[in-house]
């Protein structure tokens, strides 16, 4: 039977972890401390796996479903929704690394690593401007 906002409200804490389940491997995860987790439970390659998908209230279970349904999609497409949140995060890593500045000073250390001429590492040419 599915969940309903009602019964995620007067979830309780008890003396070990319990689940709460809603449908297509979504449950409620209520911790001893009165913690409410959304997860989701799916198998990939003969493997069970687990995705966290938030935490209640902020994360509602309207929310939680959308977040199943799209592990679910990629499951369908032959993509582990957990290895696609690992590379999604590295690629996120990634573009914030990609700026100009960045690149530009990876460049000077490199050019100074290969003993360069020091009129090439001249202030002016390397872009360290005296205003």
């Amino acid at each position: 039977m599915a969940l309903t906002d009602l019964k995620i409200r007067s979830a309780k804490p008890a003396p070990s972890p319990y689940k709460l389940a809603d449908s297509e491997g979504l449950y409620l995860l209520v911790t001893k401390g009165g913690g409410r987790l959304w997860r989701m439970d799916y198998r990939f390659s003969g493997k069970r796996k687990t995705i966290a998908l938030g935490r209640y209230p902020a994360t509602s279970l309207a929310d939680a479903r959308r977040g199943r349904d799209a592990a679910r999609e990629l499951l369908d497409s032959g993509i582990d929704p957990g290895e696609q949140r690992k590379l999604d995060k590295v690629n996120v890593e990634i573009a914030r690394g990609n700026t100009f500045k960045l690149i530009s000073d990876e460049w000077l250390d490199k050019i100074r690593k290969e003993d360069r001429a020091a009129v090439t590492l001249r202030p002016g040419l390397t872009g360290e401007f005296d205003f």
